[in-house]
């Protein structure tokens, strides 16, 4: 370097040189021999030390890792397509819902002008072909699941409920014809569906024992009974109603229109879970309907399970998205909570709890990951999404306890979303088959003994 050049940097340093603060640290220290031995540090050892020189944050905060429940890095199994479609609605959940989910879920009310908002995401009808649906692998509906439950598990519901069920029963049991009436308007969210199967008396026994009935007079069918925990019910264009022929004594299925005579809703209320899902008992009274609104390839339990069998996969990756939310939630607290002058997350009990729900977190995705994959192969059965259901719902419920418990107080307060992820898991763990009910499906398959009551 010439002469000229260090004179040059020399007076440019001065410049940037508080001389007042180099006084004041030169009573500290010997400044030359501080100097000599910055010079014997190699590059490494001189940008760790910048790297903690730079660092304003207090004692256990500096230079903290990102809050990611992906321990396992699964998101970079998926194609770049389908990474994008995630963090695409990721972003339109944390800029869209988050805002305002906590205030609808107080007040107990669905958040309409969301509905709107959703069309733009085109994720209506992931895995179905044709009717203007994506038609992309099952492993993407899980991974939207996931994501929509990882910031609030009503609107998933909602979601799942039109997407999964309702149209998944008109793309499984449908006619062409019908197919073609309702699935495009269905999958731009024109028209809403819902899906009447659980009844107030008939909950797990609904393949033997519904007390809703259809009898075809001639003319028309005629439907009479009740179904209960309804979800979209109360204002859904479309609800699939399933019931038993009193001459076949099969179930079969029906599109029931919002306005057809003999069908009635009225909202479930004072729920503890899912409180903008607008659940309803449904009252059928002599409820008609054409014989062109019968699902035309549903003919037998069998036919209904078919369309439970494929969303029950979406229902696991539903309890991993609630999981997902608590525990990045109660990550984030404890990063920010200060007790003894201190981050709890510094604290060993509370890094055994972070610990542990993210062990739960990252079996539970994994088992999942692989259950859309076993899906998208046509390998899936019964016994594989029940098995699912049963793990998922249960290392749910023990994610969200103890995101409550590293809250304390606070873990109780909507304010910090954890309060409703606890609410709302219990909701998963009972729907689309409880913990018993999928258990004894799996038991049936290792050891081949039914043991259901007959």
């Amino acid at each position: 370097m010439s002469i000229f050049k260090k004179v040059k940097n020399t007076i440019n340093l001065l410049k940037s040189v508080d001389m007042d603060q180099l006084a004041k640290i030169n009573e500290k220290i010997d400044l030359a021999d501080a100097m000599k031995s910055l010079g014997s540090l190699d590059e490494r050892q001189l940008a760790g030390l910048m790297k903690m020189l730079k660092s304003k944050g207090k004692k256990g905060q500096h230079d903290l890792p990102p809050i990611d429940g992906d321990f396992y890095n699964l998101d970079l199994k998926l194609t770049e397509k389908q990474r994008e479609i995630q963090l695409k609605v990721r972003n339109f959940m944390e800029d869209e819902i988050r805002p305002l989910v906590n205030e609808y879920w107080k007040k107990d009310q669905f958040p309409f002008e969301v509905i709107e908002k959703f069309k733009d995401l085109n994720i209506v009808g992931v895995p179905y072909e044709g009717y203007g649906c994506p038609n992309l692998p099952f492993l993407m509906e899980g991974i939207v699941a996931q994501e929509i439950a990882r910031v609030d598990v009503s609107i998933s519901t909602f979601f799942g409920v039109h997407s999964g069920l309702a149209m998944g029963s008109i793309y499984l049991c449908g006619s062409e014809e019908q197919k073609q009436e309702w699935l495009p308007q269905m999958q731009k969210m024109e028209k809403i569906g819902a899906f009447g199967l659980t009844e107030p008396n008939v909950g797990s026994g609904v393949a033997g024992g519904l007390e809703t009935t259809c009898k075809f007079d001639g003319e028309n069918w005629v439907l009479n009974g009740q179904k209960k925990w309804i979800g979209n019910a109360t204002f859904a264009d479309v609800t699939i109603i399933w019931a038993r022929d009193l001459d076949s004594n099969q179930v079969k299925g029906f599109l029931v229109r919002k306005e057809n005579p003999g069908f009635k809703t009225e909202k479930i209320r004072d729920k503890m879970a899912l409180r903008i899902v607008q659940n309803a008992i449904i009252t059928l009274k002599d409820c008609k309907i054409p014989e062109s609104d019968r699902l035309q390839n549903a003919n037998s339990f069998k036919d209904t399970a078919n369309v439970l069998r494929m969303t029950r996969a979406g229902v696991a990756w539903q309890a991993v998205g609630c999981a997902r939310g608590a525990y990045e939630s109660a990550l984030k607290y404890t990063k920010k909570r200060e007790q003894f002058g201190r981050p709890i997350a510094s604290f060993q009990l509370i890094q055994n709890h972070l610990v542990e729900m993210l062990s739960n977190l990252t079996a539970m995705q994994t088992l999942c990951f692989r259950l859309s994959e076993m899906q998208d192969l046509g390998l899936l059965t019964d016994e594989h999404a029940s098995l699912a259901k049963v793990y998922c719902s249960m290392r749910m419920r023990d994610v969200v306890s103890r995101a409550r418990e590293v809250l304390g107080g606070n873990g109780i307060l909507l304010e910090y979303d954890v309060a409703r992820f606890v609410a709302d898991a219990e909701a998963i763990y009972s729907y689309e088959g409880t913990k018993e009910i999928n258990s004894l499906i799996v038991g049936r398959a290792i050891t081949g003994y039914s043991a259901f009551v007959s």
